[in-house]
């Protein structure tokens, strides 16, 4: 009786999934100047159980190691992986990128340095199908976390991605997100102004997904370990406490301007909290730097603000359609 159910059940399942269309989930990695740990993060997706129907590797990187380069362009001559090439790093920009590349129903967002759960791709089209949303925002366990459970209060800002519950959200994580192509699309995709190491792009996308009337859905077995290696990614635009660009704070300013009633009392604590650290304290010879970043970046974002958002456009002959 319990096998008849069963086989109903993957019966019923199979039925969905052609009601979706052949192809369900493309699985995209941004990535740069990553090294061996992306070739690494790519056999381990091979090995999900489902696999995805589609890996799509958004590359930023000048000049590969010989090593990951003959990796990349073996998986990119057999059809593995499609392996798309872009000349300038940007989080946003590669991820459009990979938006109007994909051709499935649903695209998963991973970081290029992570330990999937067997079964993430299935727990993102699970989700996706129980719950009818327009993004799934996966749980992220970063070194030394454990899931958790937490009595989340209402700023999903601060929500914690490696919650044990599953519940509606206001907040992404863009390491571990899957989101309905036409949907993400029709709202322009990520803002391609959110420059450098792009800080909170993506919670305004997903507070433009809830403007628009979508839903986000934070789903605990769609779970990966992110291993936050120290080069490459973010980290290429050095120590945030100490650098004096702007890279590592424009974002949030930019973010600010669009989301925060009270820009300037909101941009006062964060110079505040952000330059009376205890690092600072300990290395005091960082704050004019630090301050001067602060600044610079508070400059660009209002620069960008007036000009006006970036976002993408669908080609007419794309003949995507929202579900």
């Amino acid at each position: 009786m319990e096998l008849r159910r069963r086989r109903r059940r993957r019966g019923r399942g199979a039925e969905e999934h052609r009601g979706w269309g052949a192809d369900v989930i493309t699985i995209a990695i941004p990535t740069y100047n990553r090294g061996a740990i992306l070739v690494e993060t790519i056999a381990r997706l091979l090995a999900l159980e489902p696999r995805a129907d589609a890996i799509l590797i958004a590359d930023q990187t000048r000049d590969h190691q010989s090593d990951v380069a003959q990796a990349l362009e073996q998986w990119s001559r057999d059809g593995t992986i499609h392996w798309l090439r872009l000349p300038e790093p940007s989080i946003p920009h590669a991820m459009n990128e990979a938006l109007l590349a994909a051709k499935t129903k649903l695209v998963l967002f991973l970081d290029d340095d992570l330990i999937p759960a067997r079964d993430l791709a299935g727990a993102h089209v699970a989700a996706h199908r129980e719950h009818d949303v327009w993004a799934v925002a996966g749980q992220v366990l970063q070194p030394g976390e454990d899931q958790e459970s937490f009595d989340e209060g209402g700023d999903d800002l601060e929500f914690h991605f490696n919650s044990d519950r599953g519940r509606m959200i206001t907040n992404v994580m863009a390491g571990n997100l899957s989101v309905d192509r036409a949907r993400a699309l029709q709202i322009g995709g990520f803002d391609e102004n959110f420059v450098g190491a792009a800080y909170r792009f993506e919670t305004d996308f997903a507070m433009r997904i809830a403007v628009a009337g979508g839903a986000i859905w934070f789903e605990p077995r769609a779970s990966i370990h992110h291993l936050k290696l120290s080069t490459g990614g973010l980290r290429t635009f050095g120590d945030h406490r100490a650098v004096a660009s702007p890279e590592h704070t424009t974002g949030d300013y930019y973010f600010a301007l669009h989301h925060v009633p009270h820009f300037w009392r909101y941009a006062a604590r964060r110079l505040a909290k952000n330059v009376l650290t205890r690092y600072h304290a300990a290395h005091p010879w960082t704050i004019p730097g630090k301050i001067a970043g602060e600044l610079r970046g508070l400059a660009l974002a209002r620069k960008m603000h007036r000009k006006g958002r970036r976002l993408r456009t669908v080609p007419p002959d794309d003949g995507l359609r929202a579900s």
